[in-house]
């Protein structure tokens, strides 16, 4: 299993935008094959660092996943919305692995 953690630099002053945005990824990514941990958009701190995390089973799995995102209506017009609004300025993906398995049980 990966993890993707997508990190975005969005405009701290358009951020109900980037909300938008996430809560349509939260329709359309999950419907595209990828498990969607979640999208988080500043509350405190910095004001400009935003966060989607999902996995996949493999590197793969996403090049798959990818095309079919791509491919889902509402996945289009989200990237357009992105591209169209602007609010995004940057954005870097990151792709790890969990490497704690198996946790074990909390000492009481």
């Amino acid at each position: 299993m990966i993890t993707c953690i997508i990190t975005y630099d969005i405009d701290p002053n358009r951020r109900e935008l980037f909300d938008e945005y996430a809560r349509n990824w939260g329709q359309a990514i999950p419907r595209s094959g990828a498990d969607l941990f979640g999208y988080f958009s500043p509350h405190e701190g910095c004001a400009s660092t935003a966060y989607g995390i999902y996995s996949l089973p493999s590197l793969a799995d996403y090049e798959a996943y990818r095309a079919r995102l791509a491919a889902d209506p509402l996945g289009r017009e989200n990237y357009d919305f992105a591209r169209r609004e602007g609010f995004i300025r940057r954005e870097s993906r990151l792709f790890l692995r969990r490497s704690s398995a198996p946790h074990g049980k909390q000492a009481a």
